[in-house]
């Protein structure tokens, strides 16, 4: 799988389930501030604080945006319900691995939340306190998930320039992160068995 952030929560993933390439595509939200693409391509788009306020996605994407599990591309999409009215936390399986996004959660997981996100291999996790969590309480849940590979979004951007730095959250975790370019390539062969690992990528 090829992992990008693309600014705030935005990720863009690429995977190959079968024969096809897939382009999943988690909140291509406009945002307010800064540089971000005007268009995409993807042939799956998930959201986790609803649809309203995309950028414009090509490709007659299918759409999650609401609580729920479906199959398509031979990629299984799970949507719980998020701790903000209307949010979502979203995991995907593909490739025989399994990736989980937090969207811009706040609050202390739930039982019914770590029954569908406990023990992905990577975690998207917002790092910034913006909204969102700050270093601490997401080394918390972190620590609840226990993820191999862990991805920190929503971190200071010219999308997001109030937001903490994804320094204080490396530093809080006490793992030593690797900076990647503006994309980074995981193999379900190449996880790792003992500690997690940080990736920290450039946005793209």
């Amino acid at each position: 799988m090829h992992f990008s952030w693309l600014g705030t929560t935005a990720v863009k993933i690429q995977t190959k389930p079968a024969d096809k390439d897939v382009t999943i595509l988690i909140d291509p939200y406009k945002p307010a501030k800064g540089a971000f693409p005007r268009s995409l391509l993807a042939d799956i788009v998930l959201y986790t604080r609803g649809a309203e306020g995309s950028i414009t996605v090509s490709g007659n994407p299918f759409i999650l945006s609401t609580p729920g599990e479906c199959e398509i591309h031979n990629v299984l999409m799970t949507a719980v319900s998020g701790d903000k009215p209307g949010s979502t936390m979203v995991r995907i399986d593909a490739e025989g691995m399994s990736v989980a996004h937090l969207g811009l959660a706040i609050g202390e997981l739930t039982d019914q939340q770590l029954d569908v996100l406990g023990g992905v291999d990577v975690l998207f996790i917002p790092v910034g306190d913006l909204d969102c969590y700050g270093a601490r309480s997401a080394v918390k849940a972190i620590n609840a998930i226990e993820p191999r590979v862990i991805i920190p979004i929503a971190h200071h951007s010219d999308n997001d320039p109030d937001a903490k730095t994804v320094d204080g959250f490396v530093k809080e975790l006490g793992i030593q992160s690797e900076q990647t370019e503006k994309k980074v390539i995981l193999k379900k062969k190449d996880l790792p068995q003992e500690e997690s690992r940080v990736v920290v990528l450039a946005k793209e």
